[in-house]
């Protein structure tokens, strides 16, 4: 499958054990000549913008309305996978060959920066919202693997994602008293650290007993950190998300710290019909489910274009960012025929 192939090509950029595409990096950049090459090859007007985002137009026979666009990113996290953004790029090229000309241009995009690697994660598609709707597309589809393993466990090669998830992103500071590791008794003592536990161990709860919910503490810094010195300080990293804003705020109700807040978003009911109409028309179960990760189609979902994601399964339960990350070809070639089908289907619709 020339998908497939062509995932391989961009995998291989940067060398080293698994995907190495930091965002802003001569890697991506690389990554993106190699698509743009793809694109001319394909026929597709190719195109840069500012934020040095990369677009493939195939125009359509009314050039004049909106564009639905498909696509994703082509930078990676550090030791990552071959699927995570460069399917929904390399996908969305294929899904506009096998397509053809529609009344609408159809549009495949690599935005940069989207993993947040060096900084702000989803640089290019928060560059392109804050151009205004006026230069936005009528319509956007992501195709993406799940990333984690619900559709596995259900046994479903689909989803078609309602929305991505509300997140609570900050760090909590614990204070303790220092003291010497050898003459200061356990019943005085006053261990920033033991404080951090037990709060970690209440944050866990607290996600556990919601569902959908899910609560990471992936960084711990303790001063003076010092094998044999009392920890006087502690800084816990919180990074909460749940399928909807009223579930995120009862999460984050043991947390004793302002977090930074996004709201859940929802995607675009008329997309989000049509993926679903493919996906019966090919025989393959309608599983729906929010995404725990931040997309680009959040970005624009966010700044009102109508907006759908699907989801490929993910196996090796779920896992990504990681070389371990797999989805299968079977899977893969059913998400591009429901992408294809799902992109003529929106292209050939144009509202007079």
């Amino acid at each position: 499958m020339r998908v497939l192939e062509r995932l391989e090509r961009v995998y291989a950029i940067g060398g080293g054990s698994g995907a190495n595409r930091l965002g802003g990096t001569p890697e991506e950049d690389d990554a993106h000549e190699l698509v743009a090459g793809w694109m001319r090859e394909a026929g597709l007007e190719v195109e840069v913008d500012g934020a040095r985002n990369l677009f493939g137009r195939l125009r359509g026979r009314r050039p004049e309305v909106p564009e639905v666009w498909t696509g994703s990113h082509l930078d990676s996290v550090p030791n990552g996978g071959r699927f995570d953004g460069a399917l929904g790029v390399v996908g969305g090229l294929e899904a506009l060959e096998r397509a053809g000309q529609q009344e609408r241009t159809l549009v495949v995009v690599a935005f940069r920066e989207e993993e947040g690697c060096t900084g702000r994660g989803c640089v290019g598609s928060r560059a392109v919202a804050a151009g205004g709707l006026e230069s936005l597309p009528a319509a956007f589809v992501e195709l993406h693997v799940e990333q984690g393993p619900q559709l596995e466990a259900v046994g479903a090669p689909l989803g078609v994602v309602t929305a991505i998830a509300a997140t609570a992103r900050g760090s909590v500071v614990l204070e303790g008293r220092e003291g010497h590791a050898g003459t200061t008794p356990m019943d005085g003592r006053q261990d920033a650290l033991v404080t951090a536990s037990e709060f970690v161990l209440r944050l866990r709860d607290a996600a556990a007993a919601v569902e959908g919910a899910v609560a990471t503490v992936g960084r711990v810094d303790v001063e003076p950190g010092v094998t044999n010195v009392i920890p006087s300080r502690a800084v816990v990293s919180v990074d909460v998300r749940a399928p909807d804003d009223e579930r995120l705020e009862e999460v984050c109700r043991v947390v004793p710290a302002e977090l930074s807040r996004t709201r859940a978003i929802a995607m675009s009911a008329g997309p989000a019909a049509v993926l679903r109409e493919q996906l019966e028309a090919l025989g393959a179960p309608v599983v729906e489910l929010p995404s725990g990760a931040g997309h680009d189609a959040g970005v624009l979902a966010a700044a009102g274009v109508p907006t759908a994601m699907l989801f490929v399964r993910s196996l090796n339960g779920g896992i990504s960012h990681s070389p371990d990350e797999h989805s299968s070809d079977d899977d893969v070639e059913l998400a591009l025929a429901a992408l294809t089908g799902t992109l003529a289907r929106l292209g050939a619709v144009v509202d007079e």
